[in-house]
């Protein structure tokens, strides 16, 4: 047959389910072709002359697809119908078109998840080997250690078979380490749970977060809304290169960069110094300018090689010198002077009255009396008061 195709493809195409789901159904014998019951997973037909059905309802070709996206409540059932009679996630979505979810979320799992009546799409999203990430927001009965994180990122022995590495962070808010997210491709039951369970983790509360590039964003509980042209060409990409082994790694939001330090820098900037007018900042400037001074005419002292500091006449001795000058002492260049090692400073020059334009007063003199201008007073006695006293009361 020129125009045939795979029993199971035919089937998936039009929106029944995956092809890993419709291949059970084949080997359970609930797939006929005319009539005639096919337990043969291999089995092609050709779709415009035979008839296919599924448990006696024939499957019509569909042209339409349809994409769903769906925020999962708690206590609903990831199937399309379920024998004890609970909600399931078809009947939250209430379209005529048929429909059935990609991949499953457990029964107290909340979080995206995605329906649609493409097979194709939905068995390449699905396959083990296109390793295509869920991330899940995952709320701990206590702190996860870190020694824990990183064996559980590396893979643990989980029901005979070592799980595929994975990866953990914390978000940036809650820093409690008990709130983390976790990205797995894998799709075993209940596998998250039991991962933390392995090492005493009890999960309070499980969320899928994203999906093959899909986010939730502000979609509520229960919620549902078709995806748009642009994201069901992302998600086809998506599909096309895990199929082909170039899966891409989860979303991961890079964290704060770090900060630059760089080396102190000299305060030269206008800013700094309008703010800093102290005394210290002028210092720093005439430091500076005498730094910036070439390193042969820096050292005065001869017979000192550039680039060795002379302390004698360093910046501290610099301002000692032009804060005694400030007082009035000048210094004494002298080559002796030199020697000892020591700075030699001159007393005070008397100031001359002319210069200063100041009164010069004299110490004042008894033997000269009136000579310098003033009274020249005579010593108390007690004698005199007497007799001046009797003279006037007599």
């Amino acid at each position: 047959m020129e125009n045939s195709v795979r029993l199971n493809k035919f089937i998936a195409s039009n929106g029944y389910s995956s092809r890993r789901k419709i291949d059970e159904l084949i080997e359970q014998g609930r797939v006929t072709v005319n009539k005639n019951t096919v337990v043969e997973l291999g089995f092609r037909i050709d779709p415009s002359k035979d008839k296919v059905a599924v448990d006696g309802e024939y499957i019509r070709t569909s042209v339409k697809k349809i994409y769903i996206m769906l925020n999962k409540p708690k206590g609903v059932v990831t199937t399309v119908s379920d024998d004890k009679h609970r909600t399931t996630v078809i009947d939250l979505v209430k379209i005529k078109d048929k429909i059935f979810p990609v991949g499953r979320l457990d029964y107290n799992t909340t979080g995206l998840l995605l329906l649609t009546n493409d097979g194709e799409l939905a068995n390449k999203l699905m396959h083990p080997k296109s390793e295509i990430y869920k991330t899940y927001f995952v709320k701990l009965s206590k702190p996860l250690e870190e020694k824990h994180r990183l064996k559980l990122t590396g893979g643990i022995p989980l029901e005979d078979k070592k799980t595929a590495p994975c990866l953990i962070r914390y978000p940036k808010k809650n820093n409690n380490y008990q709130d983390l997210y976790i990205s797995i491709y894998e799709g075993r039951n209940r596998q998250v749970r039991k991962m933390f369970e392995f090492y005493g983790y009890f999960v309070r509360e499980l969320e899928r977060t994203e999906y093959a590039g899909l986010k939730l964003g502000d979609l509520k509980e229960g919620q549902w809304k078709k995806l748009d042209v642009e994201q069901v060409r992302r998600l086809q990409q998506i599909a096309e290169n895990a199929e082909s082994g170039s899966a891409s790694l989860p979303y991961v939001p890079k964290t704060e960069k770090k900060r630059d330090y760089k080396k102190y820098k000299e305060r030269d900037d206008l800013a700094l110094r309008k703010k800093h007018q102290s005394g210290k900042s002028k210092k720093l400037e005439k430091f500076k300018k005498d730094k910036s001074v070439d390193k042969t005419e820096r050292y005065s002292k001869p017979g000192v090689k550039p680039g060795k500091k002379d302390s004698k006449w360093g910046f501290k001795d610099k301002l000692k010198t032009e804060k005694e000058s400030r007082l009035g002492f000048s210094k004494i260049d002298k080559e002796s002077d030199r020697k000892d090692g020591k700075k030699k400073f001159g007393k005070h020059k008397e100031r001359d009255d002319d210069n200063d334009n100041k009164k010069s007063y004299k110490k004042f003199n008894t033997k000269a009396g009136k000579t310098d201008g003033k009274k020249n007073f005579k010593k108390f006695d007690r004698k005199d008061l007497k007799s001046s006293f009797k003279k006037k009361f007599r």
